[in-house]
């Protein structure tokens, strides 16, 4: 897995992507990649997407706010299950002579490039892996039959039994085109803060329901 984090400076616009209770942890908005090559269940895939830093209740979490992939069950699976904010796009992370590098094309057209140094610092094994372990927020909404809302669900999660195999930091950069179907470029570019590339086994468990909004 690939990720570019970049702040955002206008956290009124980050409000408009968070549902409540949600509110923005700073201005911190991440890019990211990841290949899953060894997927129980749903086999080899890749995905890209970005998240921005919140506060449950006050708890730091990751709000995903959109997400492509190259695989119809996952893509099916993970929006009817856990609520993650998937469609259907072309990712691609790949390994170019020194550069990590991903892309995303949309309907054909690249939408995303994201490009760092090639495992230039280590990080720290241990905070790495607490942080893996942080809370991660989806909306569920599935509709009823007559067009409204059937579930509407803040929906939380913790990866669980991770092996890490490696962690780096280093310079990263992050280019987004405008697209009226793939919004990434909604969330635009200021300032890269810094790139992380990493390799891990994980179980990804059912969630839990944080907020019922037609409860």
């Amino acid at each position: 897995m690939a990720s570019v984090h970049a702040p955002f400076p206008l956290l009124a616009v980050l409000r408009e992507f968070l549902p409540e209770p949600l509110e923005p942890d700073g201005n911190d908005v991440y890019f990211e990649w990841m290949k899953m090559p060894d997927s129980s269940g749903f086999g080899d895939y890749e995905e890209s997407g970005c998240g921005i830093a919140a506060l449950y209740n006050g708890q730091k979490c990751n709000y995903s706010v959109m997400m492509y992939l190259d695989d119809e069950p996952p893509t099916t699976g993970g929006r009817e299950i856990w609520g993650f904010p998937k469609k259907y796009g072309l990712p691609r992370l790949k390994t170019i002579h020194d550069t990590l590098t991903g892309t995303l094309h949309y309907d054909d057209e690249r939408v995303a490039l994201g490009t760092m140094v090639y495992k230039q610092k280590p990080l720290d094994p241990v905070k790495t892996v607490e942080g893996m372990k942080k809370l991660n927020v989806n909306l569920k909404f599935i509709p009823d039959v007559d067009g409204g809302p059937k579930v509407a669900q803040l929906v939380g999660y913790h990866l669980q039994d991770i092996e890490l195999k490696f962690a780096f930091t280093g310079e990263a950069r992050l280019h987004l085109v405008p697209h009226a179907n793939c919004r990434l470029a909604d969330l635009p570019v200021r300032k890269i803060l810094y790139g992380t590339h990493l390799c891990a086994d994980l179980t990804l468990p059912y969630g839990r329901v944080l907020h019922d909004y037609l409860g």
